[in-house]
């Protein structure tokens, strides 16, 4: 299927798409939190790979390979709008409490991920980063032009955000 879009084969192109889409459209929603822009994202991202397919080279997973072109689409987004501006969020954070009880058993997957697209964009864009892509604390810094030091700070803060959001949720 790969080869039939490096040819420009529309059908294969549709059928690619059909099977990605539902899989990086959750993607771009956890890290913009707004679905129709979310949707934007999404195009925009397939003109991407679609444009970068020849630089494909068949090493590692494809799938990880075209959901780099989303999050890098979707942080290009974030750096325009400035929503990766740090300080303020922090400023905003520090009356923040870290002593709660894990909440996790009273949430659902549905629930988190709604609280997850509710966070401020540089917490959501931290968060998503490390505890859903996977990325160390030093690739974070390096995509988004931060300290490592921030990187971190933004993980517990959106940690402390989000027990919060839970708490408030369980009464």
């Amino acid at each position: 299927m790969i080869e039939l879009c490096r040819k420009g084969d529309r059908n294969a192109q549709k059928a690619l798409f059909d099977l990605l889409a539902p899989r990086m459209y959750p993607v771009c929603i956890r890290y913009v939190g707004d679905r129709e822009v979310a949707l934007d994202l999404l195009q925009d991202g397939f003109v991407t790979l679609f444009s970068k397919l020849d630089s494909y080279k068949g090493e590692g997973s494809f799938d990880g390979w075209a959901r780099r072109i989303f999050i890098n689409t979707a942080l290009m987004y974030l750096r325009k709008k400035d929503a990766l501006k740090m300080s303020d969020e922090l400023e905003n954070a520090r009356h923040l409490s870290s002593d709660l009880e894990d909440q996790m058993d009273n949430i659902g997957y549905k629930e988190l991920m709604k609280l997850v697209t509710s966070l401020p964009p540089g917490f959501r864009t931290v968060f998503n980063m490390y505890v859903i892509e996977g990325y160390s604390h030093k690739e974070i810094a390096g995509m988004l032009g931060i300290s490592e030091t921030t990187s971190r700070t933004q993980l517990s803060r959106a940690r402390v955000w989000l027990q919060n959001k839970i708490k408030e949720n369980a009464r």
